[in-house]
């Protein structure tokens, strides 16, 4: 039986989650805003020294970027883990002497299983695979906003670009693991409760990293992560539709109409297990051809429907459902 929460637990839980969404939503525009206004007061030597030191270090999130172990390890993801509660788990060894592209399924609406559970240690990912460090990849465009970029490159996160991949798989040694939401912004379209749908079958970009630089593949899947939020869905054509799909055009992520459980923007508790799988051995083709490529990536497609189907019933999921991959 579980433990009941006092309500001072519930308060600094609720706390914690909106700090997560405003960050992850308003953080950015604010940082702009701060910049822009400094600007125009007595204090303009600072923004202008800052915006300086970051043409100075432009590369440097494309470089490993500068996570930091003291923001991983904030108890505050430990609030935002709770209050799901969400959970990692292992369905077999990574070698720490072996690189990965782990693939994350399905984006959701903010992505959060994946992030909590690869760009924070709330969930125990050092601990579940000892030698491996995990690395959330992300929109590069994250990384040019003035101060924002800081705090991203502290959870240890690094934009999803080719450069970045090619460093952190060839100048960073051996036991990474970079995490790539496969989906992207077409997937966060299709997040729905009780949908499992994951965009996948013309996806193929990360295969052909993963063979350049014999990297080996793991699906990994976060149950639960399109239960969390309920998503207006605008129809095909509708004023709304159209707007998403330019924002997308130009953006490169298209913004979600959602809704949470209470005020507003406070997720529903649904638990979020995200599970690992079992990596499929990538050989290094330094040039891999399309064939390559497609068998790689039908296998890699193979293992996560075996993964989902066979984790599906133990993270509350009826025999009945199935893994669409569009």
């Amino acid at each position: 039986m579980g433990l009941v929460k006092t309500q001072r637990t519930e308060f600094l839980e609720n706390i914690s989650v909106l700090q997560w969404i405003w960050s992850f939503l308003l953080l950015g525009p604010v940082c702009i805003g701060l910049m822009v206004y400094l600007l125009s007061t007595s204090l303009w030597p600072l923004p202008v020294l800052y915006l300086i030191w970051q043409l100075t270090d432009w590369h440097t999130p494309e470089r490993g970027g500068r996570r930091s172990s003291f923001v991983r390890n904030w108890k505050v993801w430990n609030r935002v883990r709770d209050y799901f509660p969400m959970k990692l788990v292992k369905t077999a060894e990574l070698n720490p002497n072996e690189n990965y592209i782990l693939g994350c399924h399905p984006h959701g609406v903010l992505s959060i299983g994946a992030f909590a559970s690869f760009s924070t240690e709330a969930c125990g990912f050092m601990d579940l695979f000892p030698g491996v460090r995990s690395c959330l990849c992300i929109l590069g465009g994250l990384f040019k906003i003035p101060l924002y970029r800081e705090y991203v490159m502290a959870t240890g996160c690094c934009p999803v670009s080719k450069p970045s991949l090619k460093h952190l798989l060839s100048h960073s040694g051996q036991g990474n693991a970079l995490v790539i939401v496969i989906g992207g912004a077409a997937e966060s379209l299709l997040s729905l409760p009780g949908v499992n749908t994951v965009v996948m079958k013309q996806r193929k970009g990360f295969v052909r990293v993963a063979l350049e630089f014999g990297a080996n593949l793991v699906p990994v899947y976060s149950y639960g992560e399109n239960n969390i939020f309920r998503q207006v869905i605008f129809s095909e054509g509708s004023v709304g539709w159209r707007f998403q799909q330019l924002f997308k055009k130009i953006m490169s992520f298209s913004p979600c109409l959602f809704v949470g459980e209470r005020w507003f923007w406070m997720p529903y508790r649904c638990p979020v297990t995200t599970v690992v799988g079992s990596p499929i051995p990538v050989p290094k083709r330094p040039s891999p051809t399309q064939e390559e490529v497609d068998h790689y990536h039908g296998l890699y497609m193979e293992s996560l429907v075996k993964l989902f189907n066979e984790h599906k019933a133990s993270c509350g999921l009826s025999d009945s459902h199935e893994l669409q991959i569009v």
